[in-house]
């Protein structure tokens, strides 16, 4: 399976932006998908998730209320649609796939199987 992450630049506080993640090699439906993020001399970690069919959803308390996943699984595409971005938001975005999880915390892991390639996301105060 092979991820493509698109849609990162640069965007004022505030401001919006949507990431799309496409897929091929696999139809998409058959994963699990999330979006994690690092910050230049960070770790890489959890931002959102979202279940096979897109019925349940999981985010990071830190983009709560400002971020949404979702899923196109005829376009073979999750998106994340950022909202009310703050400068913190700054990052390396990925999206990841995984084909089980067997428990809600596996959501937040970073044992993905798939990655894609990441999108510099830049947000100016």
């Amino acid at each position: 399976v092979q991820l493509q992450a698109s849609g990162g630049g640069l965007v004022q506080a505030g401001g919006s932006l949507r990431l799309s993640c496409a897929a091929s090699g696999s139809t998409l439906s058959s994963l699990v998908m999330g979006w994690f993020r690092q910050a230049p001399g960070k770790e890489r970690v959890f931002v959102a998730g979202i279940s096979w069919s897109g019925g349940k959803t999981y985010y990071a308390d830190s983009v709560t209320g400002r971020f949404t996943i979702s899923r196109d699984n005829a376009r073979n595409t999750v998106y994340l649609h950022m909202n009310k971005m703050k400068t913190e938001d700054t990052a390396v975005y990925y999206c990841a796939g995984r084909e089980r999880v067997w428990s809600t915390s596996d959501y937040y892991t970073s044992l993905y199987d798939y990655w894609g390639q990441g999108t510099q996301v830049t947000v100016s105060s």
